[in-house]
């Protein structure tokens, strides 16, 4: 292979160097997980960490940005998981390289420098390039070929193409209504010999002309009747995928074969002993160690749900390709070293975590393994019951849930005599692609329409303040006035109540004035990122826009949120010194009551482990240090070594808060001294998701009522027990031990009573054939019992298939044997079913040993008598 004209990494790095020289501000890639926006599963583009920029409801420092954004598209319609691999472009990882302008430069400077750039640095043949516009975007048609100079016929009008007005390929909108406009794509030719045609054409799905960069011009605001006005302040958006133009830049077809790519592929190869290097599971593992190792490292573990169920998907279909080559033992995760070289120095984060990273995936190829073993019992569960066919339901979760591909289904299938249905299969998997593509569907719900100025935040400071009412809310629409008894949103010129933010909930408290008005605010919210809405309920009087009124915080509750605010950061810290470094918040909730935080661990917090905490933070609180909190930029913030929570947004200026050893970015309220908590306790820790755990806290009063109210119960135990507290654990062992010999003595007598009726059933068998039948009613049988007795009977009747019940209350328990000299015809599984399915229950197992239970135990007569006729059929 020939040095390539441009590494990966030289790309990126010229990139971003490129538009930092025309005045762009570099801005780090944000998480895969998008910060604070529930419309969306996973970053899938650029922009999204600027998409409240376009909204008008955030404001950054800089006018014009830059970025390599790490993406992910997992399912939809911009990527289908099973293609990974199979084809030259399909990922389920890639990075966007893009650059944007808000409200600062347009249409002419955006393709010009598009096309310095591609043509001036990266050398690319002009002649290679085309250019797509919409066709009633006149201006960029223009300039491209008034200003760039470029052929009319190789600049295509795109019209609406997708049936109405702006349905086109080339016109973006953000959702059905808001920030909408043209845009123009370019184009990359590979030559006359690799089949397809140009965009707009009946052959444009094919891979000779490849779209590399698309230029959004934002300049029209879509209303719900599908007209649209001009914005006041045009932006630009673009995005160009990194492995598409490293394929151009290396002279080569398929992504695949780039620098970055064919590393990967030969770590894969290596671990999973393979010398082929253009099979294609070396192409779905090096794909999918991108994708898995970038999400750990934002904290997204795998989990039978939400971002957690799509990582686990990719890192077990990965596992599934290397089991497909050969591997039955863990490999994946020895990919993590070779990802961190490649791509560690332009993702720290990677490096940082790289023993955390694969730790995660190496014990996620253990479970699979397991869950593999345990999904082949279930497809042998499936297969012996009678069936002459595998339900399409069953087939694909053993697809869905345990990893199984439908091939390997229908191989076991086929060993057995019978097919699957695959029609079913794929009904099942189309309903999993829609639901799929509703989860990742962005839709942009409009917030309180709002367009005065900025609220002045003084709730640091101060919990009272004089203000204006700047405007009022009532069912979501704006109101002159709000009268007594309705619900609505005040919004304030200036306003001492803390918005909710960062895991803190909102403040409450009341809004008067001095002409009896009496509004009680219930909570408050962020309308803007600088607009803050108090929602509650007008007690009294009438309120009005421009009225001057007092706000007050409820002063008690505002206190105590801030004492758990405060302890959170000296729990996290603790966290991490007692657990390790790889603790990464997941989520908090921090109000009046407690504090809940959610951290990335994949053990159980110990007792021991408790107390350490508890010790780390209680201490911190003596040393009743002063809290400091400096505002600066994010940058120098960083410097600090300041903690940056995971899904947290930070703008470019933040407050760093030092409590104690703690120092975090937060914009919360916190106590003045740490001396101010009180008194810290831990009051519960369990598992939330696959690996992530939660820990609630309390502080201060809360706190001492607590530790005296375990003090009266323990107290309770002891005078209950006749013992004094510090003997009451050795009282409760030897009551333990007590109830335990009882329970064993119990066991043993059922065991007796089982024997001593075995021979009397024995007598009821039934010759029926080669085989004798027994269908008997057990009395006082537990489950152990019927197996034993089962087994009994079994090597008593030599060769014979036996059912025994036993009945508690409406409840049944069943338990069908067979000999083993019987199973080819007669199989266990299949007659406890049949039996079950009379008494209201259903049930199966194995060939010669089943169990089923059953709700309807005036049935059961009638069910037993039927097994003897059950059995004639089949022998």
């Amino acid at each position: 292979m020939t040095t390539p004209r441009f590494t990966v990494a030289e790309i990126r790095q010229s990139f971003l160097d490129f538009f930092a020289e025309r005045g762009h501000t570099i801005v780090p890639s944000s998480s895969l997980v998008p910060a604070n926006d529930p419309t969306l599963m996973f970053t899938n583009s650029g922009m999204v960490q600027f998409k409240d920029v376009f909204l008008g409801t955030d404001k950054r420092p800089y006018k014009r940005a830059t970025s390599v954004q790490a993406c992910l598209r997992a399912g939809g319609k911009h990527n289908d998981l099973e293609n990974v691999g199979y084809t030259a472009r399909h990922h389920t990882f890639f990075e966007m390289l893009g650059n944007w302008s808000f409200g600062d430069y347009f249409k002419k400077e955006s393709i010009q420098w598009g096309w310095e750039l591609l043509t001036k640095v990266y050398q690319l043949p002009p002649d290679k390039l085309l250019a797509t516009v919409y066709h009633e975007d006149e201006e960029a048609y223009d300039i491209w070929t008034k200003v760039i100079g470029l052929p009319p016929e190789r600049v295509i009008r795109i019209g609406d193409n997708k049936g109405g007005k702006y349905k086109s390929d080339n016109f973006w909108m953000m959702a059905d209504t808001g920030p909408c406009g043209p845009c123009s794509e370019i184009f990359y030719d590979h030559g006359a010999d690799i089949p397809g045609g140009p965009p707009g054409s009946p052959d444009e799905d094919g891979d000779r002309f490849i779209e590399i960069w698309n230029h959004v011009f934002m300049q029209f605001d879509m209303k719900e009747d599908g007209s649209v006005t001009p914005l006041p302040a045009p932006c630009v958006d673009t995005g160009m995928g990194l492995e598409r133009l490293a394929a151009i830049l290396q002279g080569v077809h398929s992504n695949y074969e780039i620098d970055l790519f064919v590393a990967l592929i030969r770590a894969a190869a290596r671990e999973t002993h393979i010398s082929d290097l253009e099979n294609p599971s070396l192409k779905v593992i090096a794909d999918h160690i991108r994708a898995t190792a970038f999400l750990v490292a934002d904290g997204v573990l795998p989990s039978n749900e939400g971002r957690g169920y799509v990582q686990r998907r990719i890192i077990r279909r990965a596992i599934r390709h290397g089991y497909k080559l050969g591997q039955k033992t863990p490999f994946f995760y020895k990919l993590v070293p070779d990802l961190v070289t490649q791509m560690g120095e332009a993702y720290p984060k990677l490096r940082e975590q790289e023993a955390h990273i694969a730790r995660v995936l190496r014990q996620e190829e253990e479970r699979f393994f397991e869950t593999l073993a345990h999904g082949m019992d279930i497809l042998d569960e499936a297969i012996a019951a009678g069936r002459t066919e595998l339900p399409g339901d069953v087939a694909f979760k053993l697809h869905d849930t345990y990893g199984f591909p439908l091939d390997l289904t229908q191989d076991v299938a086929r060993e057995r005599g019978i097919r699957v249905d695959v029609v079913g299969f794929d009904a099942a998997m189309s309903r999993q692609k829609e639901q799929a593509r509703a989860a990742g569907k962005f839709k942009m719900e409009r917030a309180l329409e709002y367009t005065g100025p900025s609220t002045t935040f003084t709730g640091y400071e101060s919990t009272s303040e004089s203000a204006r009412v700047l405007a009022l809310y009532a069912d979501g629409e704006p109101v002159e006035a709000l009268h007594a008894g309705q619900g609505g949103v005040v919004v304030l010129d200036v306003t001492p109540f803390y918005a909710e933010s960062g895991g803190q909930v909102g403040d409450k408290g009341r809004i008067s004035s001095a002409s009896g008005v009496l509004f009680e605010v219930l909570d408050t919210h962020k309308i803007r990122a600088d607009v803050f809405g108090q929602h509650g309920v007008l007690q009294a009087g009438v309120l009005r826009v421009g009225d001057s009124v007092q706000a007050d915080v409820d002063v008690q509750r505002r206190a105590a949120i801030t004492r758990n605010h405060s302890v959170t950061h000296l729990m996290h810290k603790a966290l991490r010194e007692t657990l390790g470094e790889h603790v990464q918040q997941k989520g908090s909730l921090v109000d009046d009551e407690k504090t809940r935080f959610d951290f990335v661990q994949n053990a159980p917090v110990t007792d021991d482990e408790i107390r350490r905490i508890e010790q780390l933070v209680n201490a911190e609180i003596v040393t009743d240090a002063p809290t400091q909190i400096r505002v600066m930029d994010i940058e120098a913030a960083k410097e600090t070594g300041a903690m940056m929570l995971f899904g947290e947004k930070y703008g470019e200026t933040v407050r760093v808060v030092d409590i104690g050893s703690s120092r975090e970015l937060c914009g919360g309220t916190h106590v003045r001294r740490a001396g101010e908590i009180g008194f810290f306790k831990l009051v519960s820790e369990g598992g939330v998701a696959a690996g992530i755990r939660r820990v609630e806290a309390i502080t201060g009063q809360k706190a001492l009522d607590y530790v005296q109210q375990l003090e009266a119960t323990v107290s309770q135990a002891a005078r209950a027990l006749k013992a004094p507290v510090h003997e009451l654990v050795g009282k409760l062992e030897q009551q333990l031990d007590h109830v335990r010999a009882l329970e064993k003595e119990i066991a043993q007598l059922k065991g007796k009573l089982a024997s001593s009726q075995s021979d009397d059933l024995a007598a009821q068998a039934v010759q029926v054939g080669s085989i004798k039948v027994l269908a008997a009613k057990l009395d006082g049988a537990d489950a152990k019992t019927l197996r034993e007795t089962l087994d009994k009977l079994k090597d008593k009747l030599g060769s014979a298939a036996i059912v025994l019940a036993a009945v508690d209350g409406d409840k049944v328990q069943l338990a069908a044997g067979v000999t083993k000299d019987q199973t080819a015809k007669v199989k266990a599984g299949e007659l406890v079913n049949f039996v079950a399915s009379q008494v209201g229950g259903k049930g199966g197992g194995k060939p010669d040993m089943a169990m089923a239970g059953g709700s309807d135990a005036t049935a059961l007569p009638t069910a037993l008598q039927s097994v003897q006729a059950w059995v004639a059929e089949r022998v």
